[in-house]
């Protein structure tokens, strides 16, 4: 499939999954005219990218995730030293946004039951909590 249809799957603009491209997080085939081709693998991939980055990792750390799962995947060693450093370092800046989003959840539900529109929260329910 084209880039067009990636994109159209994963409701991502083109030129983003070219830049994830450009920061070797992913790596489309090419056909013989040496256009892009890309498989449901690939959709799989740019949508867990997608989520990482939505998450607030850094694609820095994104590649290095994903090559920890492509490493698990081929039952090679994942996590040498300097990837354990990374991951750690990573760690607390990563809780405390987890922090701030979830006390800006809450601060959101609060305010909507204490509005009486508590039926939109549950319109919302299927998202985590």
């Amino acid at each position: 499939m084209k880039i067009g249809e990636v994109a159209e799957r994963t409701q991502l603009a083109p030129r983003l999954i070219r830049y994830y491209e450009q920061q070797g997080l992913l790596t489309p085939d090419r056909a013989d005219n040496g256009y892009r081709t890309y498989t449901d693998e690939h959709v799989e991939r740019v949508g867990r990218i997608a989520g990482l980055v939505q998450a607030g990792i850094p694609t820095r750390l994104v590649k290095v995730l994903l090559d920890a799962e492509d490493a698990a995947a081929r039952d090679e060693p994942t996590c040498p030293a300097q990837v354990a450093e990374q991951l750690a370092a990573e760690l607390g800046p990563l809780e405390a946004r987890i922090a701030c989003l979830t006390r800006s959840r809450d601060t959101i539900r609060t305010y909507l039951e204490r509005t009486r529109h508590e039926a939109l929260l549950s319109a919302n329910a299927s998202a985590p909590t």
